[in-house]
């Protein structure tokens, strides 16, 4: 090994995380960038730089994505979600209801689509609870990464380091066998997380909750039929603390209820006169069994699953202003209809086709998602913009969504099926039955993500021993210390592990110090496996960067974290299981 090549190897690690804490340029640019200097300087060969690209848990994790977003787009998890989660009185009851099931579910699914099922309501859930995002986001992700420790399933890096000891000869941990040390550090996170949450988490609020939004809607709702809200309460059917919004009054059979109390339970036919911002109406898209009030909306051509709401402000020159909204024949001229009308940033009373159009006047409209394209350049409105995230979801495909969902599970836990052909598996019939279409599964992949993951591993492969030998470089030095001690040794390793996986990533992590745990036990003429699990459990618990896993990445833009805040509240809890572990592993492995 060139010193030179040890030298640069380090200095890039250095320099990219020093510009990870101190720049605006996202991750993935920045590692991209440190291994671009690799290349360069011949420290890694080109082939070995980008096996990161053709990793097999980062395909795994791109394909889980659109698996996740069939399960999101159909709502196939998110109402039992919400469901389980409740309407807690408390920030700790909440933590609570989040965490330990979270932590369970991750157990036996990956930790990176659980997240990204949970990220779209634990938003709409923190508003409802009047919480900051802030004080749940990062929660999550750690509870995911604890309960992930529990089995070899649990996350992609256990599944990498168990090969690992399967191709040294030695025997590969079985399914449960990590909860061993696993649900010990998993407890013990928890805790820590209720315990010092509140201190240790930044309490930023979302821009949602700190600006009114000028533009305020009165919309209604009709209940039907086989709505599951009929004969519930306001209160048992979450309608009494929609963030942005509240029900004004409800419309029975003509006779008005004014003042809606929360005992007030909900009958068919009902209409709901909601008045609230643009993104509540949104929220109330998702809810199942209610549709907007309006005869015009059922005689559009295509179905409620390919449309979505739409603002557009009417020009000078629309035809329909100074008509009213039943006069213009407002469906039938632009195969759209109004759902709601704000004029001068205020909502306008009375029946939609009773509202006459003025210019000026911010029109709520559901469409096919083609309005936007057609109307863009139209004379007719000022402005057209789409909503985000307000296509209704296909519930009606919710129950093949389950079913996939619980064959993954089956797949991988019973069957014992390799992630990624059950994963590619259920995604195909996911875009096969409609459950995702296929341009929803191209936009769910955060290609960001998979680009940080990738240079990391990159970045990793530049620092082994054949490369520029950098790791094995600094962990040999620090492993100096442990005077032939198998403890010692054991805390240097995990500590080492722990360091490297907040750096490069936990795959990169693993893949760099397991070589270096196998000769550190052989050097000690000790047993190899405490120290393969330390290397496992360190690599795969990272807190205190969000770099480390994709899961902490995911959450820090809904978070509105930095850097330091991984720092601060992740930093404890990573020296918190340094010390769970090193006492565990040695009680049930022997050196």
């Amino acid at each position: 090994m060139e010193p030179f090549a040890i030298v640069l190897t380090l200095g890039v690690v250095i320099a990219a995380i020093i510009a990870m804490m101190v720049s605006r340029a996202g991750p993935d640019l920045i590692l991209l960038a440190g291994l671009t200097v690799l290349i360069i300087a011949g420290v890694v060969p080109s082939k070995a730089a980008v096996s990161g690209f053709a990793n097999e848990g980062l395909i795994t994790v791109a394909v889980l994505f659109i698996v996740a977003e069939g399960l999101e787009q159909t709502g196939a998890i998110g109402h039992l979600i919400q469901r389980m989660l409740g309407l807690p009185k408390s920030r700790l009851n909440a933590l609570m209801r989040l965490m330990f099931p979270t932590a369970a579910m991750s157990a036996f699914l990956n930790n990176t689509p659980v997240v990204a099922i949970m990220l779209p309501v634990l938003d709409d859930w923190a508003k409802k609870c009047r919480l900051a995002a802030s004080q749940l986001m990062m929660p999550l992700s750690f509870a995911t990464i604890l309960g992930g420790l529990c089995t070899v399933l649990g996350t992609s890096t256990t599944v990498v380091v168990n090969e690992l000891v399967r191709d040294e000869g030695l025997r590969p941990l079985s399914l449960f066998e990590p909860g061993l040390i696993g649900l010990p550090c998993c407890l013990v996170g928890l805790t820590y997380i209720l315990l010092t949450s509140k201190i240790l988490l930044p309490d930023r609020k979302p821009a949602s909750m700190q600006f009114d939004d000028p533009r305020e809607y009165t919309i209604e709702m009709l209940v039907e039929s086989t709505s599951p809200l009929v004969g519930k309460t306001i209160e048992d059917a979450g309608l009494r603390h929609l963030p942005g919004m509240f029900l004004m009054e409800i419309d029975r059979e003509g006779h008005i209820l004014p003042a809606v109390g929360p005992n007030e339970r909900i009958v068919a036919g009902d209409r709901l006169v909601f008045v609230g911002v643009v993104e509540s109406v949104v929220d109330l898209q998702k809810l199942p069994g209610l549709t907007p009030a309006t005869n015009q909306v059922f005689k559009l051509d295509s179905p409620r699953s390919e449309r979505c709401l739409i603002e557009a402000v009417a020009s000078d020159s629309c035809p329909v202003v100074n008509m009213t909204i039943r006069e213009a024949r407002f469906r039938t001229r632009y195969n759209a209809v109004v759902i709601a009308v704000s004029r001068n940033g205020q909502r306008l009373r009375g029946k939609i086709g009773d509202i006459t159009l003025h210019a000026g006047d911010t029109l709520l409209l559901e469409a096919h998602t083609t309005f936007v394209d057609v109307q863009r350049n139209s004379r007719d409105f000022y402005l057209v913009s789409r909503v985000a995230n307000s296509t209704p979801l296909r519930r009606e495909k919710a129950w093949i969504a389950q079913l996939v969902l619980i064959g993954l599970v089956l797949l991988n836990t019973v069957f014992q099926w390799e992630i990624l052909p059950s994963a590619l598996l259920a995604a195909v019939i996911l875009i096969l039955t409609g459950c995702v279409k296929p341009a929803e599964a191209r936009a769910s992949i955060d290609w960001s993500v998979l680009i940080t993951i990738a240079a990391g591993i990159g970045i990793g492969e530049a620092m082994k021993a054949e490369h520029s030998g950098a790791g094995p470089f600094v962990a040999e030095y620090l492993t100096g210390f442990a005077n032939g001690e198998p403890i010692i040794a054991l805390a240097i390793i995990y500590g080492i592990t722990m360091v490297f996986t907040n750096l490069i990533t936990a795959k990169a992590a693993a893949t760099l110090l397991f070589p270096v745990a196998i000769s550190t036990a052989g050097s000690l003429d000790a047993n190899a496996m405490p120290f393969v699990v330390a290397v496992m459990i360190a690599a795969a618990a990272s807190f205190a960067t969000p770099v480390g896993y994709q899961t902490n990445l995911m959450v820090q833009g809904p978070g509105g974290y930095r850097y330091a805040d991984y720092l601060r509240f992740g930093g404890p809890l990573s020296l918190l299981l340094w010390l769970v572990s090193v006492l565990v592993i040695p009680f049930w492995w022997n050196f």
